[in-house]
């Protein structure tokens, strides 16, 4: 990738602008708008796209992802509560096991595959261009990014156990969201973006869902592991602290004359970890309020309890009393009469 002045910029931008606004004028007079954004995206596969993901199977077209991701909606919004409206839920313990036991190992080989394909040895923490080359370590991580993006259809599983668990309190707008954006982006990113920066939060991500599908895994197994989960509130500060780590990393090369790495893809996984941070964020501050809520409620109901129990032993105690003096008066009264 060349520097270019700002001058040169400016020139690239209003080239690309012309030929947008020419194919739109072209395409407006037949009134052929999905040829128009066919078009568009021929353009940018053919300037941006990485010709060596066309081997990938999904990666021809991103309307198979977005097929994908539209089936996952229909039935987590509607299907699935349908088929389990007259149903009782299903157990599935033995498969939920298996099921965060495989994502466990899946997403620790991943996360040792991108420390060994770039970010341990030569990637540069500071600033990392893509390598589009064919050398064995640059096809070593294109050949990860797609197993990334694979681990991200195998997620739609999560929400899917949900519905037919009938946990639909689990099944928040935070998690919906997050199950339906990220394999559209990973889908980009094999396509356009094979390395280099793009992949440094996939490295955070990894090491993060090896804790939480061990977490998902030993509540699984049953309420006999329940003493070993008291770290449940502090994998959400991790989720948290992975997304700190992305803008931090982000910003750092966004605003760096030297970095090599696209701006334009900078502001958007800037973007793109912003709107996680605070959605997570408020989803932490929301769950922390409510237990804190709910633990000073508990206090306070057990504080009444015990001082309405301590005042009925003082009233049994005094009423005692009272009795006993009324038998030790009776036989005085009887003998004085």
């Amino acid at each position: 990738m060349n520097y270019y002045n700002s001058s040169t910029r400016f020139d690239m931008v209003v080239e690309i602008a012309n030929i947008a606004l020419d194919e739109f004028k072209t395409h407006h007079i037949t009134r052929n708008y999905t040829g128009l954004v066919q078009r568009y995206y021929q353009l940018v596969e053919e300037d941006y796209g990485d010709p060596r993901a066309k081997r990938f199977p999904l990666m021809e077209h991103p309307l198979f992802t977005f097929g994908l991701v539209a089936i996952y909606l229909s039935w987590v919004l509607v299907l699935g509560p349908l088929f389990m409206r007259d149903r009782k839920p299903f157990q599935l313990r033995r498969t939920l096991v298996i099921y965060n036991a495989f994502q466990v190992l899946l997403s620790g080989y991943m996360f040792y595959e991108h420390l060994m394909a770039g970010w341990l040895n030569y990637y540069n923490l500071k600033c990392q261009p893509v390598d589009y080359s064919d050398g064995p370590m640059s096809k070593r991580m294109l050949n990860l990014c797609y197993i990334y993006y694979l681990s991200k259809l195998t997620e739609f599983a999560d929400t899917t156990f949900f519905v037919l668990r009938k946990k639909s309190s689990q099944i928040t707008w935070l998690h919906v969201y997050h199950h339906s954006v990220t394999p559209l982006e990973t889908w980009v990113l094999v396509k356009f973006l094979a390395g280099g920066n793009a992949t440094f939060p996939n490295l955070l991500n990894n090491f993060v869902h090896v804790c939480m599908y061990f977490y998902y895994m030993m509540s699984a197994m049953g309420p006999e592991y329940a003493k070993f989960l008291w770290w449940k509130k502090y994998m959400t500060e991790l989720q948290i602290a992975q997304f700190v780590l992305c803008i931090v990393h982000t910003v750092r090369a966004l605003f760096s004359n030297q970095c090599q790495f696209s701006k334009f893809i900078s502001a958007l996984l800037l973007l793109n970890a912003s709107i996680f941070f605070c959605l997570f964020m408020n989803f932490y501050m929301q769950s922390y309020k409510k237990s804190k809520a709910k633990q000073l409620t508990s206090e306070a109901a057990a504080s009444t309890a015990a001082a309405a129990l301590k005042a009925d032993s003082n009233n049994n105690n005094e009423a005692k009393a009272l009795q006993q003096d009324h038998h030790q008066d009776s036989p005085m009264k009887l003998k004085a009469h």
